[in-house]
């Protein structure tokens, strides 16, 4: 099958082996796929990462042993659990020390004619949902689990560091808990969608240092990380969704002293994501900057480097 594959440098491979169905897992062909920060810096090295990448993505379900799932129109979650050991047992599933992780680690993704993923991780999409929606679902719920994990209350000063792919998704979320929202970007041609939501954006020059209650890094790079400490006052929250292949220098000392709360945010619910696309609470399609087919999936990523959302289009919905 034909699959865009990272193996130290990325290459479209027509005779990448077809994946087999295992017990438990479906096989997906899938529609569109997101490229999001973390598939460009697994080509930087992140995670050792080898084989197809990518994880967002919407699909449909070719084959599977429970034949309910056959057919259907589906997003999933990204980390494949064992289920079994104490850490699954407790729910902390996205934690289990077995897990594999669709398209960043030891589990190939989604960048191919067809993947494998288990079925406990599928969520089915909405009718009224598209698949130009549906693909986002990912990093939705990703911003989602800002506040599963922390209560934001409408009284807070918040501020959202990075306006890219992972940012979009964040301020359209927190915005919706009423807080006194700020997104600080470098890139006042994206601002509009947010301006027009009531969201204030600005650049990080305008703001003074621990003005925030809680400030959120979402730009993957260290001086994203510097810019969100700054901001954050004596004992307010930090909140780190960045992941990235380089280094990062934080005065820890400082921390302990300022009293600031760390908190690491990675994956989130699919289920509210879903519920808030069906309800037409988050918007996608500004976000969108190009489709590219997959054959054309090296020129994709170089496009996505600087970009907001880049998608590779495998086959269009059934």
């Amino acid at each position: 099958m034909l699959a865009l594959v990272f193996d130290g440098s990325l290459n479209l491979v027509t005779t990448y082996a077809d994946p087999a169905l295992r017990p438990g897992e479906a096989l997906i062909r899938p529609h569109l796929a997101g490229i999001c920060n973390t598939d460009l810096e697994i080509t930087r090295g992140y995670m050792g990462f080898q084989g197809v990448p990518g994880h967002e993505f919407v699909g449909t379900v070719i084959a599977c042993e429970d034949q309910a799932w056959v057919g259907q129109r589906v997003v999933g979650e990204i980390n494949a659990a064992c289920g079994v050991c104490a850490t699954c047992r407790r729910g902390d599933e996205p934690h289990c020390p077995q897990r594999t992780t669709l398209g960043i680690d030891r589990r190939d993704g989604v960048m191919a004619e067809c993947f494998s993923l288990p079925v406990r991780c599928l969520h089915a999409v909405p009718p009224n949902v598209p698949d130009t929606a549906a693909v986002f679902v990912e990093p939705l719920a990703a911003a989602l689990e800002i506040v599963e994990q922390s209560h934001l209350r409408p009284s807070e000063r918040v501020a959202v560091v990075g306006d890219g792919k992972l940012g979009a998704m964040i301020v359209q979320v927190v915005r919706l808990t009423g807080c006194a929202l700020t997104l600080v970007g470098r890139h006042p041609e994206r601002w509009g969608v947010y301006q027009r939501q009531g969201i204030t954006c600005t650049t990080e020059d305008h703001l003074a240092a621990g003005s925030f209650d809680v400030v959120v890094d979402c730009t993957g790079q260290p001086a994203g990380l510097a810019t969100a400490r700054r901001l954050v006052r004596p004992r307010g929250r930090l909140v780190l969704k960045s992941t990235f292949e380089a280094a990062s220098e934080i005065n820890l000392t400082m921390l302990v002293v300022d009293e600031v709360q760390l908190l690491g945010s990675r994956c989130g619910p699919f289920a509210p994501a879903l519920r808030l696309l069906e309800r037409g609470l988050i918007e996608t399609g500004p976000l969108i900057t190009a489709t590219y087919p997959l054959t054309r999936a090296l020129e994709a990523f170089a496009a996505a480097r600087g970009n907001l959302k880049i998608l590779l289009q495998m086959r269009s919905s059934d």
